[in-house]
C-alpha cells in the first residue's frame, strides 16, 4: 500500500538524517563542552528512536487481518507512538537536570566556529525533514509519521535558540546555553506528553470526532427513506474506524428493499470517507402512519 511504503520511506530518511546529526553534535558538543548542544545531541539520538519505532510500527501496521486479528494491525502505530513518547519524555528529564545543574554551576564552554557550522547544518536538515514528513502526515492522517514531523519543526526552533547560545557566548554570557538546555527539555517533555494523549486516546478505543460524526449524519439524512437512526458507535482501527448504527425504515418495504437501503449507504460512506474503514448497518422496520 502507498501509505505504508510512503512512511517507510520517511522513517529512513529520518534515521540517516538524525544519526548524522547526532554524530557531528556530540562530537562538538563534548569538545566545547556545550550543554546546549550536549542536549541537542541527545535530542537527536531520541529523534533515531523515533525514527526506528516508526519504522517498525509501520511495518507492522502494514500487514493485513488474519484469523487472529480480524481488523488488520492498524493499531500498532498507536502502541509504538506511546513507546516513543516514554522513551523522549525520560530523556527530556535527564537533559532537564544536567542542563539546571551547568546553570547553578556557572558551567562554561569554549566558543568554536564548528557550533555555527553545526546549527547551520542541523537547521538545514531538519528543514527539508519536516517539510517532507509534514506533507505525508497530512496525506495519510499517520500518529507515527505527525509525532515526526512535529519534533523535526521542534528541533529546527531549538537549534536556532542553540545559534543564539553560540553567538552570545563571544560578548562572554554562558547562561543562556543553560537556559536553552532546560528549554529543549521542557519542549520535549510537552511534545511528547501531547503524543501519549493521543495513542492513549486511540488505544482506549476513544470515539470518532464530533466533526466526522456529523460528516456521517449529513450522508445518513440525505438518505429521505430513513426515518430514525440510533445506536451509534465507533471504534478505532488503526488510523480509521470502524462505525455501526441502526436505522429504522418503513415497514412495509420487503426485506430485499430494506437492506438494499443500508447497503447503499454502507457503499456511499466508505466511498465518501476515507476515515471510515467499515459501517455496520442494522435495519429496522418503523411503522408508517396512513396519511
Amino acid at each position: 500500500m502507498k501509505r505504508f511504503k510512503s512512511v517507510k520511506r520517511a522513517s529512513i530518511f529520518g534515521i540517516v538524517g538524525n544519526l548524522f546529526l547526532l554524530i557531528i553534535k556530540a562530537i562538538i558538543g563534548f569538545i566545547t563542552n556545550s550543554q546546549a548542544m550536549i542536549a541537542d545531541a541527545f535530542n537527536s539520538a531520541g529523534d533515531i528512536l523515533s525514527s526506528v519505532m516508526t519504522f517498525i510500527g509501520n511495518q507492522i501496521a502494514s500487514k493485513p487481518s488474519d484469523d487472529d486479528h480480524n481488523l488488520g494491525h492498524g493499531k500498532a502505530e498507536y502502541i509504538y507512538s506511546m513507546l516513543i513518547s516514554i522513551a523522549m519524555i525520560l530523556m527530556g528529564v535527564f537533559v532537564f537536570k544536567d542542563s539546571l545543574l551547568s546553570i547553578f554551576n556557572h558551567s562554561k564552554y569554549s566558543f568554536s566556529i564548528w557550533l555555527i557550522v553545526v546549527c547551520i547544518i542541523t537547521i538545514l536538515v531538519k528543514i527539508f525533514l519536516f517539510v517532507y514528513t509534514d506533507k505525508l502526515s497530512k496525506k495519510y492522517n499517520n500518529l507515527l509519521i505527525k509525532a515526526n514531523s512535529k519534533d523535526h519543526r521542534n528541533d529546527c526552533v531549538i537549534t536556532l535558540c542553540n545559534l543564539i547560545a553560540c553567538l552570545l557566548t563571544l560578548v562572554d554570557i554562558y547562561w543562556f546555553d543553560g537556559i536553552v538546555g532546560v528549554g529543549i527539555s521542557i519542549w520535549m517533555i510537552i511534545t511528547s506528553i501531547k503524543i501519549f494523549i493521543e495513542s492513549y486516546d486511540v488505544l482506549m478505543d476513544k470515539s470518532i470526532s464530533n466533526e466526522t460524526k456529523e460528516k456521517v449524519y449529513e450522508i445518513i439524512n440525505s438518505h429521505k427513506e430513513i426515518k430514525k437512526v440510533i445506536h451509534f458507535n465507533s471504534t478505532p482501527v488503526g488510523y480509521r474506524y470502524q462505525i455501526s448504527f441502526t436505522i429504522y425504515v418503513d415497514g412495509n418495504l420487503s426485506t430485499f428493499e430494506s437492506h438494499k437501503i443500508a447497503d447503499d449507504l454502507e457503499k456511499e460512506i466508505g466511498k465518501k470517507m476515507d476515515e471510515i474503514y467499515l459501517t455496520v448497518i442494522h435495519v429496522n422496520p418503523i411503522k408508517i402512519k396512513d396519511k
